[in-house]
C-alpha cells in the first residue's frame, strides 16, 4: 500500500502584480469569485480529497489569508445576535479545524521550487501535494481526489494535466506521454515552454502535484532555471531519473485566476452555477451583450 497523503501546499507568496492596484494592500488569493475568496476553492478542493494538514507559503502583507481561515469572534457573535443563521453557517463551514493550518515565510520572490523548498519541515518525510491557488479547477469529484484515485494504484509522484491548443504549447510546462490511460499514464518526459514544432505533446502541467519527500533534497540545491528562478519542474526532471511519474488528465474545467480573463471567467461560471443567482444573472449578460 502506498503512504497516505496527508498533507498540501499552497504557495501563496506571490505580489500578484497582474492585478495592481487592487493587490497592492490585498493578497491576490483573497480576490473574490462571487462571493468567496480564491484560495477557499482550492482549499475546499483538497479538504474534499481528504487532506488534513494545510500548509501555507506566504510572504509580507498575506496575514490577512491567516485570519481568513481564523474564528472571527466579534463577527460570530455578532451574527449570531442577530439571527443570521446561514450567514454564520458559511463563515463555520469555511474555517479550517484547529491546528490543521500550518504558515510558512518565503522571504524572497526566488520561484515555484524554492517555495515548495520552504514548506520541508511542515511536511516531513511523506509524500504531499502541491495546489496553485490561482488555479481553481471546477470538477466532480474534484481534481486532487482524481488524482489521490490514480496515485493509490500507481504511487510515485502524479501530475495533473490537460490540453490545450498546439499554438499555445510555448505558454507551458508540456509532458511526454507513455503508456496507460487517460486517469493514470506514464510520463516520460517534460519540457519547459517548448516551441510548437518540440513540443512533445499539447498537454500542459495545470496546477496540482502530488510529490514524494525526495524532491526537498533536489529542491535544496537550489539551482537556478528560467528566469534566474529555482524551477519546480527542474528538480521533478531529477527526481524523473529514479522514480515514477504518472499524469492525470482531469476531468473537469480550469479556470486562471491570475490572468484578468480568467478571474472574471470563473466568476460568470461560479455565478450562473448559483441556482439563487443564476436566472436573474444570466438575464443581466444577455443585456449586456445586446446593448
Amino acid at each position: 500500500m502506498v503512504q497516505k497523503v496527508r498533507t498540501a501546499v499552497f504557495p501563496v507568496a506571490g505580489l500578484g502584480t497582474r492585478f495592481l492596484p487592487a493587490t497592492k494592500s490585498m493578497p491576490k488569493e483573497m480576490l473574490t469569485v462571487v462571493d468567496r475568496p480564491v484560495i477557499q476553492y482550492v482549499v475546499d478542493e483538497a479538504r474534499e480529497a481528504g487532506i488534513e494538514h494545510f500548509v501555507f507559503v506566504t510572504g509580507r502583507n498575506k496575514g490577512v489569508i491567516e485570519d481568513h481561515f481564523d474564528i472571527a469572534y466579534e463577527l460570530e457573535e455578532t451574527l449570531k445576535a442577530r439571527g443570521k443563521t446561514a450567514e454564520l453557517k458559511s463563515v463555520e463551514t469555511d474555517r479550517l479545524p484547529a491546528g490543521a493550518a500550518s504558515f510558512t515565510r518565503q522571504q524572497e520572490p526566488l520561484g515555484l521550487g524554492h517555495a515548495v523548498w520552504c514548506a520541508r519541515e511542515l511536511v516531513g518525510n511523506e509524500p504531499f501535494a502541491v495546489i496553485l491557488p490561482d488555479m481553481i479547477m471546477r470538477a466532480n469529484p474534484g481534481a486532487l481526489t482524481q488524482m489521490i484515485s490514480a496515485y493509490e494504484k500507481t504511487g510515485g509522484n502524479i501530475v495533473v494535466v490537460e490540453e490545450v491548443d498546439p499554438n499555445d504549447v510555448s505558454s507551458y510546462g508540456i509532458v511526454a506521454r507513455g503508456d496507460g490511460p487517460d486517469d493514470a499514464f506514464e510520463i516520460t518526459d517534460m519540457v519547459e515552454k517548448p516551441k510548437k514544432e518540440d513540443a512533445p505533446s499539447n498537454l500542459i502541467i495545470s496546477g496540482r502535484y502530488i510529490l514524494q519527500p525526495e524532491i526537498f533534497d533536489l529542491l535544496g540545491q537550489h539551482n537556478r532555471g528560467a528566469g534566474g528562478e529555482i524551477q519546480l519542474t527542474d528538480s521533478m526532471l531529477a527526481l524523473m531519473k529514479s522514480q515514477k511519474f504518472t499524469g492525470v488528465k482531469y476531468d473537469g474545467k480550469t479556470f486562471d485566476t491570475g490572468s484578468k480573463i480568467g478571474f472574471l471567467t470563473a466568476n460568470v461560471a461560479y455565478g450562473l452555477d448559483r441556482p439563487e443567482l443564476a436566472d436573474a444573472f444570466r438575464a443581466e449578460i444577455e443585456a449586456l451583450l445586446k446593448s
